[in-house]
């Protein structure tokens, strides 16, 4: 029978993890020294940075599985689950995690700039690769942290141990910002696939039937998270996916308003918009004039 495990706190987490607790909101686990499990569900009320360095067996994450044969990096949000396939052999997870409550966050910098960190709301597949540099760099912010968790706390530990991760986000977000380079071929094949994604939708009816196409539903068709589809996006056209989407439904627009016997009404409604207002509001926005006077100038 499967175990459910529900993560919502430091303490349950430790304790999965085969050791105690020293601070309720912050903890470093050797996951070496946790449990041999065949498979499980794990319920994630917590923020999460797992670091693994060996095969850790088989993750699934919805409806995909992912191997890990190699050094990575997977972040976990509260709401999330992870599961572990099934499996014969019992299997040891190798590598370090540091979890901590929402709580800890509490009036500290780091809760200010929390949504710079779009990582925590990737996908497993869209995980940290990491060269050995930086597996260095990341697990000497990791004994940081756990050398200040074990010290007597004291007015300092939790402003010292905020910087220590907000040390370890950064690199995070500089080795990110490596990995979309060096996938630099494989991201442009997403967005050729994006650029046909627009193409095809509005080809057929589903502007009628969904609307104007969104940056969930795109990421969803292309099979990412929509963080990371941003992200990319972002790295890689200076824009984000949703004024990437706003501008090509402009240029379309222009298009059908060249065209004299289309009322404005019609167009707004071709392209998916819930009113002519909407349409009017947005390419006047882009374009510095209203769909009408756009046309009388042609």
């Amino acid at each position: 029978m499967k175990n459910t495990v529900n993560f919502n706190t430091v303490d349950s987490y430790n304790k999965y993890g085969g050791q105690t607790t020293v601070n309720p909101l912050v903890s470093i686990v050797d996951l070496s020294k946790g449990p041999l499990n065949s498979y499980t569900q794990l319920n994630v009320g917590l923020y999460i940075i797992v670091f693994k360095d060996k095969y850790c067996g088989e993750i699934e994450y919805g409806r995909s599985s992912y191997d890990y044969n190699e050094g990575a990096l997977l972040f976990f949000s509260p709401g999330q689950v992870i599961r572990l396939e099934e499996t014969e052999e019992l299997h040891q997870p190798k590598g370090y995690a540091l979890a901590f409550h929402p709580d800890f966050l509490h009036r500290t910098s780091l809760l200010k700039n929390f949504h710079e960190y779009t990582f925590f709301n990737y996908a497993m597949k869209e995980a940290l690769y990491m060269s050995e540099t930086e597996q260095a760099n990341i697990l000497d912010c990791f004994a940081r942290i756990k050398s200040e968790i074990e010290r007597p706390i004291d007015q300092h530990s939790k402003r010292v141990i905020i910087s220590a991760i907000e040390l370890l986000l950064s690199y995070c977000i500089r080795f990110y910002d490596r990995q979309f380079i060096t996938r630099e071929k494989m991201n442009y094949g997403i967005l050729e696939r994006f650029e046909e994604l627009i193409r095809t939708y509005f080809q057929t009816n589903k502007p009628q039937e969904l609307g104007l196409p969104t940056v969930s539903y795109c990421a969803s068709e292309l099979y990412l998270s929509p963080n990371y589809f941003g992200d990319l996006v972002k790295k890689e056209t200076g824009k984000t996916p949703h004024e990437y989407i706003q501008n090509k439904i402009i240029n379309l627009a222009k298009n059908k308003i060249s065209d004299p016997t289309r009322t404005l009404g019609e167009i707004a409604y071709d392209l998916g918009f819930k009113s002519p207002s909407h349409f009017s509001k947005l390419f006047k926005q882009k374009t510095g004039k209203t769909p009408l006077e756009y046309r009388n100038l042609n």
